[in-house]
Protein backbone atom coordinates (compact mmCIF):
# COMPACT_ATOMS: atom_id res chain seq x y z
CA UNK A 1 0.00 0.00 0.00
CA UNK A 2 1.29 3.49 -0.94
CA UNK A 3 0.72 5.98 1.87
CA UNK A 4 -0.42 9.45 0.77
CA UNK A 5 -0.96 12.80 2.49
CA UNK A 6 -2.70 15.79 0.86
CA UNK A 7 -1.69 19.28 2.04
CA UNK A 8 -3.69 22.17 0.59
CA UNK A 9 -5.65 25.00 2.18
CA UNK A 10 -8.44 24.71 -0.41
CA UNK A 11 -11.03 22.00 0.41
CA UNK A 12 -12.03 21.74 -3.26
CA UNK A 13 -8.42 21.14 -4.31
CA UNK A 14 -8.06 18.37 -1.70
CA UNK A 15 -11.29 16.74 -2.85
CA UNK A 16 -10.10 16.72 -6.48
CA UNK A 17 -6.89 14.91 -5.52
CA UNK A 18 -8.92 12.36 -3.53
CA UNK A 19 -11.32 11.87 -6.43
CA UNK A 20 -8.49 11.28 -8.91
CA UNK A 21 -6.77 8.90 -6.48
CA UNK A 22 -9.82 6.63 -6.52
CA UNK A 23 -8.40 5.22 -9.77
CA UNK A 24 -5.40 3.92 -7.77
CA UNK A 25 -6.64 1.38 -5.18
CA UNK A 26 -3.08 0.77 -3.92
CA UNK A 27 -2.87 4.40 -2.76
CA UNK A 28 -4.29 5.18 0.69
CA UNK A 29 -4.88 8.76 1.87
CA UNK A 30 -3.74 8.83 5.51
CA UNK A 31 -4.36 12.50 6.21
CA UNK A 32 -5.61 15.79 4.77
CA UNK A 33 -4.05 19.03 6.03
CA UNK A 34 -5.10 22.61 5.37
CA UNK A 35 -1.81 24.28 6.34
CA UNK A 36 1.91 23.62 6.65
CA UNK A 37 1.91 23.30 10.44
CA UNK A 38 -0.54 20.42 10.26
CA UNK A 39 1.41 19.05 7.30
CA UNK A 40 4.66 18.79 9.27
CA UNK A 41 2.88 17.00 12.12
CA UNK A 42 1.10 14.56 9.79
CA UNK A 43 4.29 13.72 7.88
CA UNK A 44 6.20 13.06 11.09
CA UNK A 45 3.36 10.86 12.37
CA UNK A 46 2.50 8.86 9.25
CA UNK A 47 5.81 8.89 7.27
CA UNK A 48 4.04 8.90 3.89
CA UNK A 49 5.46 7.59 0.63
CA UNK A 50 4.04 10.53 -1.32
CA UNK A 51 2.54 13.94 -0.56
CA UNK A 52 0.53 16.29 -2.72
CA UNK A 53 1.63 19.74 -1.58
CA UNK A 54 0.22 23.16 -2.36
CA UNK A 55 2.84 25.91 -2.36
CA UNK A 56 0.79 29.02 -1.69
CA UNK A 57 -0.81 28.48 1.71
CA UNK A 58 -1.45 30.68 4.76
CA UNK A 59 0.79 30.58 7.86
CA UNK A 60 3.74 28.93 6.11
CA UNK A 61 3.99 28.04 2.42
CA UNK A 62 4.87 24.67 0.93
CA UNK A 63 8.57 25.43 0.51
CA UNK A 64 8.88 26.61 4.11
CA UNK A 65 7.11 23.46 5.30
CA UNK A 66 9.53 21.20 3.42
CA UNK A 67 12.52 23.07 4.89
CA UNK A 68 11.43 21.97 8.35
CA UNK A 69 11.66 18.26 7.49
CA UNK A 70 14.94 16.39 7.93
CA UNK A 71 13.75 13.54 5.71
CA UNK A 72 11.69 14.94 2.86
CA UNK A 73 9.03 12.66 1.37
CA UNK A 74 8.36 12.27 -2.34
CA UNK A 75 6.40 15.30 -3.49
CA UNK A 76 4.05 16.20 -6.30
CA UNK A 77 3.49 19.95 -6.04
CA UNK A 78 0.12 21.53 -6.79
CA UNK A 79 0.61 25.15 -7.69
CA UNK A 80 -0.58 28.26 -9.44
CA UNK A 81 2.99 29.52 -9.97
CA UNK A 82 3.86 31.36 -13.15
CA UNK A 83 5.83 30.02 -16.12
CA UNK A 84 9.21 31.31 -14.90
CA UNK A 85 8.91 29.49 -11.58
CA UNK A 86 7.76 26.29 -13.26
CA UNK A 87 11.02 26.13 -15.24
CA UNK A 88 12.83 25.57 -11.94
CA UNK A 89 10.57 22.60 -11.19
CA UNK A 90 11.30 21.13 -14.61
CA UNK A 91 15.04 21.74 -14.28
CA UNK A 92 15.16 19.71 -11.06
CA UNK A 93 12.82 16.98 -12.37
CA UNK A 94 10.29 17.66 -9.62
CA UNK A 95 6.78 17.16 -10.90
CA UNK A 96 3.98 19.63 -10.39
CA UNK A 97 0.31 19.99 -11.21
CA UNK A 98 -0.55 23.46 -12.46
CA UNK A 99 -4.00 24.41 -11.19
CA UNK A 100 -6.52 23.75 -12.63
CA UNK A 101 -5.33 20.37 -13.91
CA UNK A 102 -7.11 17.50 -15.63
CA UNK A 103 -7.33 13.86 -14.62
CA UNK A 104 -5.07 13.03 -17.57
CA UNK A 105 -2.37 15.38 -16.28
CA UNK A 106 -2.77 13.88 -12.81
CA UNK A 107 -2.24 10.42 -14.28
CA UNK A 108 0.98 11.60 -15.98
CA UNK A 109 2.33 12.86 -12.65
CA UNK A 110 1.53 9.56 -10.92
CA UNK A 111 3.20 7.54 -13.69
CA UNK A 112 6.29 9.75 -13.56
CA UNK A 113 6.54 9.33 -9.80
CA UNK A 114 6.14 5.56 -10.00
CA UNK A 115 8.87 5.35 -12.66
CA UNK A 116 11.40 7.11 -10.41
CA UNK A 117 13.40 5.85 -7.46
CA UNK A 118 10.86 7.51 -5.19
CA UNK A 119 12.84 8.10 -2.00
CA UNK A 120 16.55 8.77 -2.57
CA UNK A 121 16.21 10.43 -5.96
CA UNK A 122 13.30 12.62 -4.90
CA UNK A 123 15.15 13.72 -1.74
CA UNK A 124 18.03 15.03 -3.86
CA UNK A 125 15.70 16.71 -6.34
CA UNK A 126 13.65 18.49 -3.67
CA UNK A 127 16.79 19.68 -1.83
CA UNK A 128 18.12 21.12 -5.10
CA UNK A 129 14.82 22.85 -5.80
CA UNK A 130 14.69 24.42 -2.33
CA UNK A 131 18.13 25.97 -2.88
CA UNK A 132 17.34 27.11 -6.43
CA UNK A 133 16.58 30.79 -7.22
CA UNK A 134 12.85 30.12 -7.50
CA UNK A 135 10.80 33.32 -7.15
CA UNK A 136 10.02 33.53 -3.45
CA UNK A 137 6.76 34.29 -1.75
CA UNK A 138 6.73 37.90 -0.52
CA UNK A 139 6.57 36.77 3.13
CA UNK A 140 9.84 34.82 2.83
CA UNK A 141 11.75 38.09 2.46
CA UNK A 142 10.47 39.24 5.84
CA UNK A 143 10.54 36.05 7.91
CA UNK A 144 12.45 32.81 8.32
CA UNK A 145 10.60 29.69 9.46
CA UNK A 146 12.72 27.54 11.80
CA UNK A 147 12.30 24.67 14.24
CA UNK A 148 13.12 24.92 17.94
CA UNK A 149 12.85 21.35 19.17
CA UNK A 150 9.31 20.29 18.30
CA UNK A 151 8.12 23.89 17.98
CA UNK A 152 7.86 25.85 14.72
CA UNK A 153 9.10 29.44 15.08
CA UNK A 154 8.49 32.27 12.63
CA UNK A 155 11.50 34.56 13.01
CA UNK A 156 11.18 38.12 11.61
CA UNK A 157 14.30 38.95 9.59
CA UNK A 158 14.54 42.24 11.50
CA UNK A 159 15.51 40.15 14.56
CA UNK A 160 18.28 38.26 12.74
CA UNK A 161 21.70 39.56 13.82
CA UNK A 162 23.79 37.43 11.45
CA UNK A 163 23.97 34.14 9.57
CA UNK A 164 26.91 31.75 9.69
CA UNK A 165 27.80 28.82 7.42
CA UNK A 166 27.84 25.47 9.24
CA UNK A 167 28.70 22.46 7.06
CA UNK A 168 25.55 21.66 5.05
CA UNK A 169 23.50 24.01 7.24
CA UNK A 170 23.48 27.63 8.26
CA UNK A 171 23.16 29.04 11.78
CA UNK A 172 20.62 31.86 11.96
CA UNK A 173 21.28 34.05 15.01
CA UNK A 174 19.07 36.44 16.89
CA UNK A 175 20.06 38.33 20.05
CA UNK A 176 19.53 35.29 22.30
CA UNK A 177 20.24 32.08 20.40
CA UNK A 178 20.60 30.49 16.98
CA UNK A 179 18.62 28.09 14.82
CA UNK A 180 19.94 25.53 12.33
CA UNK A 181 18.55 25.52 8.83
CA UNK A 182 19.48 23.26 5.93
CA UNK A 183 20.06 26.07 3.44
CA UNK A 184 23.04 27.63 1.69
CA UNK A 185 24.64 31.01 2.29
CA UNK A 186 24.02 31.84 -1.37
CA UNK A 187 20.30 31.23 -0.84
CA UNK A 188 20.05 33.85 1.90
CA UNK A 189 22.36 36.24 0.10
CA UNK A 190 19.89 36.11 -2.80
CA UNK A 191 16.73 36.17 -0.65
CA UNK A 192 17.39 38.90 1.93
CA UNK A 193 17.32 42.65 1.31
CA UNK A 194 20.88 43.53 0.11
CA UNK A 195 20.67 47.01 1.62
CA UNK A 196 20.22 45.43 5.08
CA UNK A 197 22.02 42.06 4.91
CA UNK A 198 25.60 41.99 3.65
CA UNK A 199 27.81 38.99 2.99
CA UNK A 200 31.08 40.10 4.54
CA UNK A 201 32.89 36.74 4.49
CA UNK A 202 32.34 33.41 2.76
CA UNK A 203 30.98 32.14 6.09
CA UNK A 204 29.08 35.21 7.37
CA UNK A 205 26.17 37.48 6.46
CA UNK A 206 25.46 40.32 8.89
CA UNK A 207 22.53 42.63 9.52
CA UNK A 208 23.75 46.20 9.05
CA UNK A 209 21.28 47.41 11.67
CA UNK A 210 23.17 45.31 14.26
CA UNK A 211 26.61 46.72 13.40
CA UNK A 212 28.25 49.07 15.92
CA UNK A 213 31.80 49.40 14.61
CA UNK A 214 34.65 47.88 12.60
CA UNK A 215 37.93 47.13 14.38
CA UNK A 216 41.32 46.23 12.88
CA UNK A 217 42.90 43.03 14.16
CA UNK A 218 46.21 43.70 12.39
CA UNK A 219 47.44 45.71 9.41
CA UNK A 220 45.25 43.95 6.86
CA UNK A 221 42.41 42.22 8.77
CA UNK A 222 39.25 43.60 10.35
CA UNK A 223 36.36 42.50 12.57
CA UNK A 224 32.76 43.70 12.57
CA UNK A 225 31.41 44.20 16.10
CA UNK A 226 27.66 43.76 16.58
CA UNK A 227 25.44 45.31 19.26
CA UNK A 228 25.46 42.12 21.32
CA UNK A 229 29.26 41.95 21.23
CA UNK A 230 29.54 39.27 18.53
CA UNK A 231 32.75 39.60 16.52
CA UNK A 232 32.53 38.69 12.83
CA UNK A 233 35.65 38.41 10.62
CA UNK A 234 35.66 40.42 7.42
CA UNK A 235 37.24 39.21 4.21
CA UNK A 236 39.07 41.82 2.14
CA UNK A 237 36.19 42.06 -0.32
CA UNK A 238 33.68 42.01 2.56
CA UNK A 239 35.49 44.86 4.30
CA UNK A 240 35.55 46.90 1.09
CA UNK A 241 31.84 46.21 0.47
CA UNK A 242 30.92 47.17 4.03
CA UNK A 243 32.94 50.40 3.91
CA UNK A 244 31.28 51.32 0.64
CA UNK A 245 27.81 50.78 2.06
CA UNK A 246 28.54 52.69 5.25
CA UNK A 247 29.63 55.71 3.27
Amino acid sequence: MIRVIIIDDEPLARSIVKEYLMAYPDMQVLAECNDGFAGVKAIQEHKPDLIFLDIQMPKINGFEMLELLEQKPSVIFTTAFDEYALKAFEQHAVDYLLKPYSEERFEQAIKKWMAQNPQKQMQVQVEALLNAPVPKHHDEQHRIVVKDGSQIVILPVSEVTHIEAYDDYVKIFNAKTFFLKKRTMAYYEDLLNPSQFVRVHRSFILNLEQLTRIEPTDKTNYMAILKNGTRIPLSRSGHAKLKGMLR
